[in-house]
């Protein structure tokens, strides 16, 4: 660009590589050295009249006609940063003025304003950025260091922050010594520099948010950035009065309601007075009533009393000569009672007579009862021996019989000399056969075995094969959790294969399987996840189906690639990986997992996987070695990832890399050649199986034959043996059946002998019972005698009872009569006690209804109160309910209604007191919050004003229009004041209101800046920083732009302005109170210790003409 003479140049060297930063230029050079009034800056170098190691920086006197006044205070004399983003060390000096910081894109111009805002106690949040200090730490160093300083009368400000990377702490330093945040921040604020307002600190990452800004937050920024230091305050002030002034008007409102509702309430309260007084009447006259009623009912109950007293005498009298009328009837019942005892005890003894006699009775009956049991017992005796001696005959009868049987039987059976030759054929057979079996039995179980040892190894075989087949359901079921329209896809394929010409892959995450599980994290991240869960197509054709069918028909969002025409799989990479592995890298990508051949083909071609190499934790702490050396694009080290891209400005190779993600797909792995290699074990296994099953089939066949045979055979062996032992067991029974009819024979009974000596027992037993009978009948004589005596006194006995039972009726009936008047007469003594008791307790009760002590006189009122009242119960009783009826009339009446009403009159009138002060209080707050609303909206107005008219000059000078105006609803909601922006870029529209969404980003750029030049020159912070505003501009814009930042911050009055920009137009306007910092990198950049401003302008002056 074309520079004015005058013009201030800084340059902000950056060496090769990022590893060493050159320092910052002074920003004006000797003027013997220039020759001209105005010459470039010289290097900070050795020149350079400041060093970090101690004292200030005084602006220098140049001879554009700066001077140390120019600098406002709070303005940046100096920034210095070391170990801080992509500066080792570098100093800068801006000027007092505009500050233009010019550099391409990822020099570091950024930089500058990080440091700017850290520099002064600013948070990361603030430029948006990292979130933490301690990523601005330059990568590989511990420790960052910025500091700041700014012009302070009498003597600058140094402000010093040391960020530590390990634990993201800092260290505060004011002048070089010690500090606190808090007192950094305190001395930040003295200068009036707000860093977090977007009003004064714009930083590039915040340019979008300033439109997001909202009218009342824009108001505040203003207020904050540029208006008095009393004006921000007031407008909090008016916001804290407002919401007091709501409270007072509500609690006047609310205690004028309450005053109202009070009044209303003590008018019912009144009425209820009146009412309350009336039926205080009625109880009175309740109340003598109910003090006459006892005395009434006392006389009536006396009255009774008297009466049951004389009737009580009466009966007493009755009783005494009914007990006199009962003596005889007594003395002739005790007479009967002494006769009906001895006939009793005559009678008792007559009884036990009788009863002796009747158990001699019963003993003869007794004794003849045994004699006829013995003789049923021989007659049954006999009668046995009859049944038996028949048993006997039928018995040998039977036996004679089986005899017979058996003989005959005995007489057919074979001779057991022709059988034995039978036999021994049979046995021969039998042995040959058994021998054979042996044989046959061994070859089928030697194959048995054979097949289980097969069938045990076909098992882990299959288990082994289910495992790996459970590791790809895994895979699948994560593939069904993260994507789940890509699992039904992969469904409907694998139901539809044979639509297809080519053979389809399944999405890369499953047919992807790493050799180590360990390296799955570098596959994906390298593979980007729409690939890494799309499906691999040979055919163009196939995949323009599959998508119709999924994507058209099914409504699923899947992804589809095409592998190469030409096969990349066996791609070598351009170097060998043992010519890199004194880097520390151990392989490429391709090399750590297994895939299908289309599938590595389109890593191959797309994601180059046979030239990204792997590398260790040795290859990070060599990373910028590797990256100079090896020109290698894409590089891993064991937990990061490096790009290197070689800038199209510089030819500088840059690079950046990011911290891996932990693997989510790949890290289950199947062993394939494993599998495959199960799989052919299992087919051998499975025909070598069927081989034996064949086998023992054929054996087990002729295992059965042999049996049966063998069944047949020994069948015939037990016909022969059952027939050489059959005639044996004949001769063996014929004899035992003889044996026991010879038994039989010798246990005969002669039942004639029997039969006569169960005769004489018989006779000798009746003569016995003849002598017992004659013996029973004269024991039943005597007992006859004895009843006969015992009836007649039994008879006697009765007639005595009889007449004793009719006098003890007699008696019973004079004494029923005696016990109902002593009856009568203790009720009638009861009811007499009780009238009496009830007549004390009745006077009792009246001279307590009257309020009397007990032994105290009547009174004469009482007498003549009660002459006036009825004189019988009923009546009282009738006018009682008459009272009560009318009293009850008067509800929810109390004697508090009284103290409610005199109580409410009080209150009202206090709250009448409290609403006039209330009142008054209100008054005095509103005409305060109308002074301090002066003392704001009026100088507020008059601020906008100035900023407007700023604003729109701009505006128009641009060939466009704008406004700024102060906004509000309703002017008493101070929290609802804001700064409206209104914008018109073309003739044929009207104006709109600056929103983040109905303006261009370029149009929202130009007001932004334009906004903040009409700030500029009302001049209340010390400086301001906007960083790449003008990247969303058309040149027109930027150029009108460029032009009135250039006029307003480069004019004596204002503050200092930093404006960070990657490029500028060509042709445009400088002054002479500009400095610009270029910022270079590259290659070919001289180091710090070489940089010479002065030599340069020397070098330059021998070259021209």
């Amino acid at each position: 660009h074309e520079l004015s003479p005058g013009l201030a140049v800084v340059a902000v060297v950056k060496a090769s590589g990022g590893c060493k930063m050159a320092t910052g230029v002074k920003r004006k050079a000797e003027a013997a050295e220039a020759g001209q009034s105005g010459g470039a800056g010289s290097i900070n170098g050795n020149n350079r009249r400041s060093k970090r190691a101690g004292g200030t920086t005084t602006p220098e006197v140049g001879c554009r006609g700066d001077t140390v006044s120019s600098f406002v205070e709070g303005s940046v004399v100096r920034i210095y940063m070391e170990n801080f983003l992509t500066y080792d060390t570098c100093e800068v000096f801006p000027g007092p003025h505009l500050n233009m910081i010019v550099g391409a894109n990822g020099t570091g111009k950024s930089s500058i304003v990080c440091a700017i805002c850290l520099g002064l106690a600013g948070k990361p949040s603030f430029i948006g950025r990292a979130d933490k200090v301690g990523f601005y730490v330059k990568r590989g160093c511990n420790k960052g260091i910025v500091e700041i300083e700014l012009f302070k009368i009498p003597t600058n400000l140094i402000i010093t922050r040391e960020i530590s990377m390990t634990n993201n702490q800092s260290t505060w330093f004011i002048n070089r010594k010690p500090s606190t945040l808090k007192t950094v921040e305190d001395q930040v604020a003295a200068l009036n520099i707000q860093v977090g307002n977007l009003c004064q600190f714009l930083p590039q990452d915040k340019v979008g948010e300033f439109a997001r800004l909202s009218k009342i937050e824009l108001l505040e920024a203003t207020e904050k950035s540029v208006g008095p230091p009393e004006m921000y305050k007031f407008h909090c002030d008016l916001k804290n009065f407002r919401q007091r002034e709501r409270e007072l008007e509500n609690s006047y409102k609310e205690t004028n309601i309450n005053l109202e509702n009070k009044k209303q309430k003590n008018e019912r309260y009144k009425q209820d007075v009146e009412r309350y007084h009336e039926y205080k009447r009625h109880l009175d006259l309740i109340a003598m009533l109910e003090r006459k009623r006892p005395w009434v009912v006392y006389e009536d109950v006396r009255e009774q009393y008297a009466e049951v007293k004389e009737l009580r005498n009466r009966q007493k009298e009755e009783l005494k000569t009914l007990k006199e009328a009962q003596a005889p009837v007594i003395r002739r019942i005790r007479e009967a009672e002494e006769q009906c005892a001895n006939l009793d005890a005559v009678i008792r003894g007559k009884i036990a007579a009788i009863k002796e006699a009747s158990q001699k009775c019963k003993q003869q009956q007794d004794a003849l009862e045994k004699k006829n049991k013995k003789i049923e017992e021989i007659k049954q005796a006999l009668r046995m021996k009859k049944e038996e001696e028949m048993d006997r005959q039928k018995r040998t009868d039977n036996t004679r019989k089986m005899i017979e049987d058996l003989n005959n039987e005995l007489r057919n059976t074979n001779n057991s000399d022709n059988i034995q030759p039978q036999m021994d054929s049979v046995n021969a057979k039998l042995g040959a056969l058994v021998e054979e079996k042996g044989h046959i039995e061994g070859k089928r179980t030697s194959a048995c075995n054979e097949e289980d040892n097969a069938r045990r190894e076909q098992k882990g075989i299959i288990e082994r094969i289910e495992q790996f087949d459970n590791m790809m359901k895994m895979k699948e079921e994560k593939l069904r959790g993260r994507y789940k329209d890509t699992y039904s896809a992969l469904l409907w394929l694998r139901e539809n294969r044979d639509r297809f010409k080519r053979h389809v892959c399944d999405p890369m995450m499953l047919a992807i399987n790493m050799k180590d599980q360990k390296h799955a994290k570098y596959v994906e991240n390298h593979i980007s996840s729409n690939d890494i869960r799309a499906f691999v197509f040979e055919s163009k054709e196939d995949m323009d189906m599959f998508l119709r069918e999924v994507r058209d028909n099914r409504r699923l969002k899947v992804n589809a690639v095409i592998a190469p025409s030409e096969s990349c799989a066996e791609n070598r990479p351009s170097k060998p990986i043992e010519e890199l592995k004194r880097y520390g890298f151990f392989s490429y990508l391709r090399e750590l997992f297994d895939a299908p051949q289309p599938v590595m083909s389109y890593l191959c071609h797309q994601y180059r996987v046979h030239e990204v190499p792997v590398g260790t934790e040795k290859t990070r702490n060599m990373i910028e070695r590797v990256i100079n050396e090896s020109k290698l694009r894409q590089i891993y080290t064991a937990e990061e990832k490096y790009t290197v891209k070689v800038s199209s400005y510089t030819n500088q190779t840059i690079s950046n890399n990011m911290s891996l993600r932990a693997a989510q797909f790949l890290n289950v792995t199947v062993d394939t050649d494993e599998r495959k290699q199960l799989e052919i074990q299992l087919q051998q296994i499975n025909r070598k199986l069927a081989f034996l099953n064949s086998q023992i089939t054929g054996l087990s066949e002729k295992l059965k034959s042999l049996e049966h045979k063998d069944n047949e055979l020994r069948q015939q062996k037990k016909e022969l043996l059952e027939q050489k032992s059959k005639r044996k067991q004949l001769e063996s029974k014929i004899s035992m059946k003889y044996e026991s009819l010879r038994r039989m024979e010798q246990d005969a009974i002669n039942l004639e002998e029997e039969s006569e000596q169960a005769n004489v027992k018989i006779k000798r037993i009746n003569s016995e019972k003849v002598q017992l009978v004659t013996e029973f009948m004269q024991h039943i004589k005597h007992c006859m005698t004895l009843n006969k005596h015992r009836t007649g006194l039994v008879l006697q006995s009765t007639t005595t009872a009889f007449q004793k039972n009719r006098l003890e009726a007699e008696h019973k009936a004079a004494t029923a009569q005696l016990q109902a008047a002593e009856q009568q007469f203790m009720e009638l003594e009861e009811k007499k006690r009780r009238l009496l008791e009830n007549c004390k307790n009745l006077m009792r009760e009246a001279k307590q209804a009257c309020n009397l002590a007990p032994n105290q006189e009547f009174p004469e009122e009482y007498l003549h109160a009660f002459q006036t009242l009825p004189k019988t119960v009923d009546e009282i009783d009738a006018l009682l309910n008459e009272k009560k009826s009318r009293a009850s009339c008067f509800t929810g009446l109390s004697a508090s209604v009284v103290d409610d009403y005199n109580k409410g009159t009080e209150e009202i009138e206090q709250m009448t007191l409290e609403l006039q002060e209330k009142k008054k209080k209100l008054d005095d707050f509103r005409q305060n919050i109308s002074q301090v609303k002066e003392k704001w909206l009026n100088p507020l107005r008059h601020l906008v004003d100035q900023i407007n008219d700023k604003f729109s000059s701009f505006f128009h000078s641009m060939q466009c229009a704008g406004e700024v105006d102060l906004h509000t609803e309703n002017e008493e909601e101070y929290d609802k004041y804001g700064i409206r922006i209104r914008v018109k870029f073309r003739s044929s529209t009207q104006l709109h209101e600056l929103t983040p969404h109905h303006q261009s980003g370029g149009e929202k750029s130009v007001s932004t800046m334009l906004y903040l030049m009409a700030l500029q020159e009302l001049n209340r912070c010390p400086f301001r920083v906007v960083d790449e505003i003008n990247q969303g501009m058309d040149p027109v814009n930027e150029r009108r732009v460029f032009d009135v930042v250039v006029e307003t911050a480069c004019k004596e009055s204002t503050s200092q302005y930093f404006f960070i920009t990657p490029k500028l137009l060509q042709n445009l306007t400088y002054t002479e109170k500009m400095t610009v910092l270029l910022v270079y990198n590259g290659s070919s950049m001289l180091e710090s210790s070489k940089w010479n401003l002065k030599a340069f302008y020397r070098r330059r002056r021998r070259l021209q003409p």
